[in-house]
């Protein structure tokens, strides 16, 4: 997500500070190189050895003769966006006042005016976060085209943002986003068909395909819609990059998906859907006895969607088990040629629930396996959709 990307990080004094180094890992666990600039405060807070330590670099701790802020934040600097993370209230209003008195808040100044990317990640109290004085200046850095990853307001405080978050964030804001200003659906997740009140029919699916496409078409630019089933239970994820519809059952899907795309460039069903629905029994079945349950056949949502919207881009998914990749390939292009589909994403039944994939992008023309993580599988289908939309 991240490849090749310089990340200079500029960490102040809050207590978030303490997440820098774990940050400071996960942005070059995505591709990231990292260097660190911090102020006083945060040097009271993490040493500097600790981050030299996750970056792998010198941390910047003063500016001296070598003027480290133009090094890094210059028009021929270093950094390919600047993270302020955790910014506090303090730094928040001293950039947007070009008040240059640390290493932090003076690479700010010199980024802004190189127009280098700026990516900030606040963290205070929430009573500071709602001070009009610092809504002032977030207003202002917005306006100055400042990107935010938005705090989590939790415990009467503004939390900073997760560190998957902060990542998507920096990825967005550096990204050429080919998908700006377009609505993109994706449908992530199992349904679940109530056989009871306390018993579901539904699959393995663990969502992580469909919400790895999802943050990859927010990172490009994209408004996403992930409308995501439940299963059997709620599975507790960051979708920091979506508006989500949870949804249960197959029609509840099926509904939210339609009232997605009123609006939408794309749509790519990631989810694994019931094919088959029961008539529920509206008292739990009691147990002992043998029981036939007589399954029907569920609407196929991407056929749903082409009849209510025929010029629609639609991206497939179909999983098999036959782990034949000629089979896979044709039952790809069958699905693509009955509903008219952009392309099709045939994987086998056995990465159901994994983080890792082993997939086919069939087109028309042509069938490219790939086998990796889900993310980067996101990424790669991602880039894909923006070919069709172009």
């Amino acid at each position: 997500m991240l490849e090749g990307v310089n990340v200079a990080l500029g960490v102040s004094g809050s207590i978030a500070a303490v997440k820098c180094v774990e940050l400071a890992h996960e942005l070059r666990r995505h591709g990231a190189s990292v260097r660190a600039v911090m102020t006083s405060a945060a040097r009271g807070i993490v040493h500097p050895w600790a981050l030299e330590f996750a970056t792998e670099h010198d941390v910047v701790t003063e500016l001296t003769g070598r003027v480290e802020h133009v090094e890094l934040c210059g028009r021929e600097g270093w950094a390919d966006v600047l993270l302020l993370a955790p910014a506090t209230a303090n730094t928040v209003g001293k950039v947007a006042s070009a008040v240059d008195d640390t290493p932090v808040t003076t690479c700010a100044t010199t980024a802004l005016g190189a127009d280098v990317p700026v990516v900030c990640a606040p963290a205070m109290h929430e009573p500071m976060y709602d001070h009009p004085g610092v809504r002032s200046a977030l207003d202002q850095l917005t306006e100055w085209g400042v990107e935010f990853v938005d705090p989590r307001i939790e415990e009467g405080k503004a939390k900073i943002a997760t560190e998957a978050a902060i990542v998507t964030g920096v990825a967005r804001a550096v990204s050429n986003r080919p998908l700006d200003g377009r609505h993109v659906v994706v449908t992530a997740g199992a349904t679940a068909e109530p056989l009871d009140p306390v018993r579901v029919l539904t699959n393995r699916s663990s969502g992580r395909m469909g919400r790895a496409l999802a943050r990859a078409c927010h990172v490009r630019g994209a408004d996403v819609t992930l409308v995501h089933g439940t299963g059997g239970t709620k599975p507790d994820v960051d979708a920091h990059y979506a508006d989500v519809e949870w949804v249960g059952s197959s029609a509840e899907m099926l509904a939210a998906t339609l009232d997605a795309c009123d609006d939408a460039a794309a749509l790519a069903s990631a989810a694994a859907i019931s094919d088959f629905t029961v008539d529920a029994s509206p008292e739990k079945i009691r147990s002992g006895d043998a029981r036939t349950l007589d399954l029907l056949p569920a609407p196929k949502l991407i056929d749903t969607v082409r009849d209510e919207y025929p010029d629609l881009p639609v991206v497939g998914f179909k999983t098999e088990t036959s782990g034949d990749d000629e089979a896979m390939t044709a039952e790809a292009r069958r699905i693509m040629d009955r509903s008219g589909l952009a392309f099709v994403v045939a994987n086998d039944a056995s990465v159901m629930g994994e983080a890792e994939t082993r997939a086919l992008l069939v087109t028309g023309e042509t069938s490219e396996p790939f086998v990796g993580s889900k993310l980067a599988a996101g990424e790669r289908i991602a880039d894909e959709l923006v070919g069709v939309l172009r």
